[in-house]
């Protein structure tokens, strides 16, 4: 038996817009700022990925800072990464301070294709730049029957456990693999409790409280208010404070570190250049990891399919939550974006959006006109509900 999660579009507070002109969009902005035709496509695919699935903090909400990044020349315009180098299943990349995304489009590629021979492809990579959701990467990977992994480490922002200064970055993990049918394990989160974008999107929305264990005040000490995370303060490794396990948050981080700063040869820990800043490059360290199942047992898809479902049917404590595996809860989002064809944003968040465009002189993207009801769905209190059955 499948489960139903329910995702549900509010006419009130979001709109929808075409992911054609949210393209459109994004490359008008970057082609103001001389960033070569190639790289900026590369930029609005993953973007406009990361809001379709949901992580709206790493998707068009960052699209001032890449944009800043190459109008100030902390970004390099044009070039391509080149690797320094090879053995075997491993590469070693200097990214040529090129936009995030291209550098990562092509360690990975790089990585798949290492592990289509060897079984396993292993690429670090130093001189690169913020490089969107890590997700993207790995599940290009996925497509291809692998097991991918994307690393990498960014601006110091958290509070290890018992220290008063800030030195390590959110450095996110991911895995994303295959299972049958297109289902899939996919994993991709902060090493933080939460991602700062997601702090950032809150205050947006005007709340004023955010949960214990996401950040600190200047001085360390775990608050609940955004405005003092996001003004000097930061975030907490995950499991938030010592008693409740931050300091495994702490090593999660640190070891996100090593396969990144440390090995690359990049900058790392407290020396990577501070967020939203452009005067110097940014030099970030990634690692992209390919794994080709079939070098193991046979029937990894199939196992895989079984461990899922029988996680996603155990028994809710909340019938009315059900259980659900990494990546679901992004299923869902981009189930009702697609029936909504285009993707949807609070209307808060496009504000922001209107400002870049009166300031590089570029049109606003338009919003779609929707039906009242979608076909086949029923209004409840004004709110579009849809429904959605997983296999």
């Amino acid at each position: 038996q499948g489960m139903i999660i329910k995702k549900e579009f509010n006419h009130t507070e979001e709109v929808v817009v075409s992911k054609k002109e949210l393209r459109m969009f994004v490359l008008e902005c970057l082609d103001k700022v001389g960033c070569s035709p190639s790289h900026a496509q590369q930029l609005a695919d993953i973007l406009i990925c990361s809001d379709y699935r949901g992580h709206y903090s790493h998707g068009l909400n960052r699209l001032n800072i890449y944009v800043e990044d190459v109008a100030s020349g902390a970004t390099a315009k044009e070039g391509e990464p080149v690797i320094l180098r090879e053995k075997g299943a491993t590469a070693w990349v200097d990214g040529a301070n090129v936009l995030g995304p291209v550098v990562g489009n092509y360690c990975m590629r790089l990585a798949v294709k290492k592990a289509k021979e060897f079984g396993v492809g292993w690429v670090v990579v130093r001189n690169s730049n913020h490089f969107g959701i890590a997700g993207w990467y790995a599940q290009y990977a996925m497509e291809r029957g692998m097991v991918g992994m994307a690393f990498t480490n960014t601006s110091p922002c958290v509070f290890p456990t018992r220290a008063a200064e800030k030195s390590l970055g959110s450095n996110p993990i991911c895995m994303a693999a295959p299972a049958e049918g297109g289902d899939s394990f996919f994993l991709d989160m902060a090493s933080t409790t939460v991602a700062y974008g997601k702090i950032e999107v809150a205050e947006k929305r005007g709340a004023t409280r955010i949960p214990t264990g996401w950040g600190a005040t200047p001085e360390g000490i775990e608050t609940t208010d955004p405005k003092v995370v996001l003004r000097g303060g930061g975030l907490q490794p995950l499991g938030g404070s010592e008693p409740t396990g931050g300091y495994k948050g702490t090593g999660l981080c640190m070891m996100v570190e090593i396969l990144c700063g440390i090995m690359a040869g990049s900058a790392f820990g407290k020396n990577v250049r501070q967020w939203k800043t452009t005067d110097t490059p940014a030099d970030l360290g990634q690692c992209f990891v390919a794994i080709d199942p079939d070098c193991f047992a046979p029937g990894f898809e199939g196992r895989l399919q079984d461990f899922l479902d029988e996680t996603r049917n155990l028994t809710p404590v909340d019938d009315s939550k059900p259980v659900l595996v990494s990546g679901d809860p992004e299923r869902a989002h981009m189930l009702m974006c697609d029936d909504l064809d285009g993707i949807v944003y609070k209307k808060s968040q496009l504000k922001h959006l209107g400002e870049l465009a009166d300031k590089l002189g570029v049109k606003m993207c338009p919003t779609k006109v929707l039906a009242e009801h979608a076909p086949g769905e029923k209004s409840i209190d004004g709110n579009l509900t849809t429904t959605i059955q997983l296999q």
